[in-house]
């Protein structure tokens, strides 16, 4: 009798934190969760979901003139960190999910990984009936020629950081003191311009769903150790 068993996924660890984590814990965890898997590949892959506190990131080498407020004497939580991409802006009601994961187990191909990122959110899209686009030569998802999700990574020895920030319900005012990726000619959106009432809370399942779909993982619910966030 032959018994056909389907391939064993790799798991990957989901955090799920609710309440707002602040950029720069969520950014040192990331930190630390990379140089441990540098040091020890066997480590189980990590997809972080969380929302921050109103914060402007700079990509590595981003280009400060998109920002539309004076750097050097802002009131608002502004950081330049190592990912690519220009800046951009993070705050409740955005879900933003940082993958730690090891591309030697996937493909070694940063333009496949940044596909396969846009295809996780176009899929949380269709759970809902709306149609995501790529747009060639950008990177992200657009809903209707507005962007609704902005994507930047960084990679350390085929380790993943960064990753995608999905506009659910956040106040928007917050990009207007911007050039969004520093694209001038492009709108921003978020999901409650179609759906009215969408929450966080209710998209977090869906991208966790999806995502283990894309990239074919065994999701595992954990809770992480010694890193606490503010209500």
């Amino acid at each position: 009798m032959i018994h056909s068993t389907k391939p064993q996924k790799n798991p990957c660890l989901l955090y799920n934190p609710e309440g707002l984590m602040p950029y720069l814990k969520a950014h040192g965890w990331q930190r630390s969760l990379v140089t441990e898997r540098i040091h020890d590949p066997s480590l189980d892959d990590v997809l972080i979901l969380l929302e921050h506190p109103p914060v402007y990131t700079l990509g590595q080498g981003s280009n400060s003139d998109f920002l539309k407020f004076d750097i050097d004497k802002s009131q608002y939580d502004v950081h330049r960190v190592e990912r690519g991409g220009e800046v951009t802006y993070h705050c409740p009601g955005q879900l933003v999910g940082y993958p730690i994961l090891n591309l030697q187990s996937y493909r070694k191909d940063l333009h496949w990984y940044l596909r396969q990122l846009e295809e996780v959110i176009i899929r949380v899209l269709a759970v809902y009936g709306l149609q995501g686009e790529r747009i060639p030569a950008f990177t992200g998802v657009w809903l209707e020629g507005r962007k609704v999700a902005a994507i930047g990574i960084k990679v350390s020895r085929w380790i993943t950081m960064h990753g995608f920030a999905l506009n659910v319900c956040p106040d928007m005012t917050g990009f207007e003191r911007i050039v969004p990726c520093g694209i001038s000619d492009k709108p921003v959106g978020s999901l409650a311009e179609w759906i009215p009432g969408i929450t966080c809370q209710e998209v977090r399942s869906d991208i966790a769903q999806s995502f283990a779909e894309v990239f074919e993982v065994e999701l595992v619910e954990s809770q992480p150790q010694g890193f606490f966030w503010s209500e």
